[in-house]
């Protein structure tokens, strides 16, 4: 295998450690205040009659249900998305290089504010599109993360009129206190990962202001998260089934916000406070210096306390809540041996009358997506677009062979490259058979050369196509053909992590047939797992064990491995706290690749603009 080449450099100098500065925090907030002018004229709360609305749990869970259908489909909510924006992934040349992961790539990070292809911005448009922007509607594009102002504004008039809630039991009350908490605080947290520390709105701001509460630092706003969360967390069940309330609605609970959730976020938020960038401070170097192993051990022990307790109740058998099976007779076809919570499932779901993705992992997820809605667009952006293969639009999503050699190492759990970019000389990988004996999620997630990519027999004209040819001079690279940069795979892979790769023109999962569903949760089981590594790495490392967890910090990174049958960590890296860290880093990479986590992660963790991690290459070699 030759040595990969650099398609483009991340420039360091313009690499933004934080996203956006205060005054495009007061950009975004202004713009939420011009743009949505048809209901914000008046007083958003002047519709809610507080003697009807608040009178009665099914009047008030009414109000609070519109809350939950403004969570934004990160991948649909736009004709053709982009989520992932860290050195993971690359798009192709022609429609690709106007979207935002391109302009990240070029430092342009305020683009996601003129671009309406990511889930953080959705522009006023003409007129006749006003409707499309109304937090209750159910169009899927019409719903951003801009939508939070509004969420969180609604949540604090549900709070400040619970004495109306009379004629309830005391479980009804809970349950809707826990679920206004809970999305006060979300909503708040998710802005902030983005966007850094802000005002914490805790109360009811009249329309016209005064509007100067002051911005907090990231731990203040997260200390008036995880005060929230905790709270949500001692009112709401781990089971909506099990309430006098939850009965009423069998099982069509699951998308509702329950104990587990609260305390995920609980423990999110303070790990997220906790990491370098908000411990130290943004900087370069970080990798070379060490401060992207420096946390806030006390913030750091705090999450890992409330993440024990989440994965105390999942292992409980209290919550509808588990790690999904990894078992298949067929790993490139996605053949599950036992289709009961399925791996795959928990992204997309097929022959199942578009069933809600998620199987019994996801803990966090919107409403469910438009019926055969996944198949205009998203199920068309992963795939080669070479003689028409895979049809409409000219969008691919596809995996650096950086992300690639880091991320997925070797079967045996050993690492093949490690966190200063370096090879790992214990790996095993031998470079004249690149793609043998990898980590088993590897097979899951990536096509590569010689994959077979059509199923169903193709036309004499795309009998070429049928298995990928990704080697230097292949039909599906760029060498000696530049249309390959717009159709084929600039990197040497593809991705079917999402989207299996039976959606092309010869096998069709993508038309009306393959009752195709797409979604990708906000937090699932293995995340879990994967806070409370980190967290406790941060704490005394891998042989850190919370009292209220039967698990170190060790056993949580070897659990996910045992599901996919992977090795455990090398004991090499279990010795020291960077070590360890180092593979708890990489395990998060692995699980959840192309989820929509990295950029955020590589903020946090102050790599942003270190190499390795600020650099995209394609996979040269011959066979």
């Amino acid at each position: 295998m030759k040595k990969n080449n650099t398609y483009g450099r991340a420039r360091s100098c313009r690499r933004a450690v934080t996203m956006l500065s205060a005054a495009a925090f007061l950009t975004l907030n202004s713009s939420l205040l011009t743009s949505c002018t048809d209901y914000l004229d008046k007083t958003p709360d002047s519709d809610v009659n507080p003697e009807m609305a608040f009178i009665n749990f099914t009047n008030f869970q009414g109000f609070v249900e519109e809350v939950y259908n403004c969570i934004p489909n990160k991948e649909s909510n736009y004709w053709c998305c982009t989520f992932n924006w860290g050195e993971d992934e690359l798009m192709n040349t022609g429609g690709g290089d106007t979207h935002v992961t391109a302009h990240f790539d070029l430092g342009d990070y305020r683009n996601w504010y003129s671009n309406e292809q990511s889930y953080l911005h959705r522009s006023s448009g003409s007129d006749a599109d006003q409707s499309l922007l109304h937090p209750w509607s159910t169009n899927k594009f019409a719903h951003s993360l801009e939508h939070a102002w509004y969420c969180i504004r609604k949540m604090n008039l549900g709070l400040e009129n619970l004495d109306k809630l009379t004629n309830a039991t005391q479980e009804e009350k809970n349950l809707i206190k826990g679920q206004l908490l809970f999305f006060r605080a979300w909503w708040h947290e998710e802005l902030m990962i983005w966007f850094g520390g802000m005002p914490y709105v805790d109360h009811v701001i009249a329309a016209d202001g005064p509007f100067d509460l002051p911005r907090l630092t990231f731990r203040e706003c997260a200390e008036k998260c995880a005060e929230d969360f905790r709270a949500a967390a001692d009112l709401l069940p781990n089971n909506w089934d099990n309430t006098t309330v939850g009965r009423n609605t069998p099982g069509k609970n699951d998308l509702r916000i329950t104990k587990v959730c609260a305390l995920g976020y609980l423990g999110k938020v303070l790990l997220w406070a906790s990491s370098p960038l908000n411990n130290v401070g943004a900087q370069t170097g970080a990798l070379r210096n060490g401060k992207t192993y420096e946390y806030d051990t006390e913030l750091a022990a705090r999450a890992a306390n409330a993440l024990a307790e989440a994965i105390s109740n999942i292992e409980s058998g209290e919550t509808p809540y588990e790690l999904a099976n990894y078992d298949y007779t067929n790993i490139y076809d996605h053949e599950a041996a036992n289709k009961e919570n399925n791996y795959s499932d928990i992204f997309r779901t097929t022959g199942q009358n578009w069933k809600m993705p998620g199987a019994k992992e996801a803990i966090m997820r919107g409403p469910m997506p438009d019926q055969n809605g996944s198949n205009w667009n998203f199920a068309k952006l992963w795939g080669p677009k070479v003689n028409n293969l895979v049809e409409h639009d000219a969008i691919i999503h596809m995996p650096t062979a950086n992300y690639i050699n880091y991320a997925y190492g070797m079967a045996d759990g050993q690492p093949i490259v490690l966190a200063d970019g370096s090879l790992n000389p214990n790996s095993g990988f031998d470079p004249t058979h690149p793609f043998q004996n990898r980590d088993p999620r590897f097979y899951h997630d990536i096509m590569f050369d010689g994959f077979k990519f059509l199923n169903t027999t193709p036309s004499t004209d795309d009998k070429p196509f049928q298995y990928l040819e990704m080697f230097t001079g292949g039909n599906m690279v760029p060498t000696g053909n530049p249309q390959r940069s717009a159709d084929g795979s600039r990197t040497g892979y593809f991705c079917q992590k999402l989207v299996p790769h039976q959606c092309n023109k010869y096998d069709g999962m993508y038309n009306w047939g393959g009752a195709l569903q797409t979604y990708l949760p906000y937090m699932r089981v293995a995340d879990i797992y994967l806070m409370y590594a980190e967290a406790g790495a941060a704490v005394s490392g891998a042989s850190y064990k919370n009292a209220g967890c039967t698990k170190t910090a060790e056993d949580a990174i070897n659990l996910l491995r045992d599901r996919v049958g992977a090795g455990h960590v090398a004991a090499e890296f279990t010795g020291s706290k960077q070590g360890f860290m180092d593979e708890v880093r990489r395990e998060r990479a692995c699980e959840l690749a192309f989820e929509g986590f990295r950029w955020n992660d590589l903020q946090r963790w102050l790599l942003l603009t270190e190499y390795p991690y600020n650099i995209k290459t394609r996979a040269e070699f011959k066979r």
